[in-house]
């Protein structure tokens, strides 16, 4: 079972759901069919904010852990003359009365930290496409100690019980502790917690694979030749962002490959990318390497330097993933 009491557990609770719906609530105010995919003005306003609000949550409650995160104030200070600060500040401020343009920006940049021995990772928002289509996207929280991450947290607003899509719902938040398991509970009201345990599929051609809308995130070509050796069948489950690992800890995904695209050979994952998600995954009974089938390794600064790609499965179809993957590049 879950331990709730513990500063860490009650601590990341708290903080996703309130910047989980700081964020949706963005999303709410400021998307709607006037927003072009490249308008990035909301998203902009709901990283800035989610960060601001959980960076002086963490000075707050563990003054003395650094926090890695995706942002940093210097852009913001300068965007459309001060208005986007003043939008951050405003919406910031409807969950502390400590926000102010200054305050708001040191928050913000508590976030600009390098890995240490224990250390916090955000991701504001991860999945931006599907935010601004008012779809999926997730609040990804995580502590790592010694390379080895403890908790991980989603704050997934549009998904119901970890896995249903629904838009304006009761949201889900999914939290992994080391060696307590998976657990889901809804985002906005507080009701007990229910363990998650991925998929028992062991036929690969049976196998649901997640995926992104977004093609330009992964090898087109090779994903295809992926799905044509393993044989899948189910169609795939299209989704932004790392509540894919929610769907996959929850068993109602089995497979999810991070090709590497052939426009980014180099590429290499940012931690907030894939700590919380990856330890969802792992406590409920799936596992997660590199495509090289190497562990994660968030030792080496704020990327995973010395991994290529993310493949997650829920075990049983780990080892068919991973010589799919060789025999495609063989």
């Amino acid at each position: 079972m879950l331990d709730t009491t513990t500063p860490e557990i009650k601590f990341v609770i708290h903080s996703v759901r309130q910047a989980s719906l700081l964020v949706k609530q963005v999303q709410a105010e400021m998307v709607s069919p006037a927003h072009t995919k490249d308008d990035r003005s909301p998203v902009t306003i709901a990283d800035f904010a989610a960060q601001a609000l959980v960076g002086q949550l963490i000075m707050q409650a563990f003054p003395n852990d650094p926090l890695v995160g995706e942002e940093d104030s210097a852009t913001l200070r300068t965007m459309q003359d001060g208005a986007s600060l003043e939008r951050v500040t405003s919406f910031v401020s409807k969950y502390t009365d400590q926000a102010t343009p200054d305050s708001v920006c040191e928050w913000i940049d508590h976030g600009s930290a390098n890995p240490a021995a224990r250390y916090w990772t955000l991701d504001p928002i991860d999945g931006t496409k599907g935010f601004l289509r008012g779809g999926q996207f997730a609040v990804a929280l995580a502590l790592v100690e010694d390379g080895e991450v403890q908790i991980g947290v989603l704050g997934c607003p549009n998904l119901k019980n970890s896995y249903a899509q629904e838009i304006g719902g009761t949201g889900s938040l999914v939290i992994a502790a080391h060696g307590e398991g998976t657990w889901v509970t809804s985002l906005t009201r507080t009701q007990d917690f229910k363990p998650l345990q991925v998929s028992d599929i062991v036929d690969p051609a049976q196998a649901r694979l997640l995926r992104s809308f977004e093609s330009a995130h992964t090898n087109e070509t090779q994903m295809q030749a992926l799905v044509n050796h393993l044989g899948m069948k189910p169609a795939p489950v299209l989704m932004d962002s790392q509540a894919k690992y929610a769907i996959l800890a929850a068993g109602h995904g089995d497979l999810l490959y991070r090709l590497l695209s052939p426009h980014q050979p180099d590429y290499r994952e940012k931690i907030w990318d894939q700590a919380a998600g990856s330890l969802v995954v792992e406590e409920a009974g799936g596992k997660v390497s590199d495509l090289d089938g190497k562990p994660l390794d968030f030792t080496t600064g704020r990327t995973l330097a010395q991994n290529r790609g993310v493949l997650a499965s829920n075990l049983r179809l780990h080892d068919a993933a991973l010589a799919a993957i060789k025999k495609i590049n063989a």
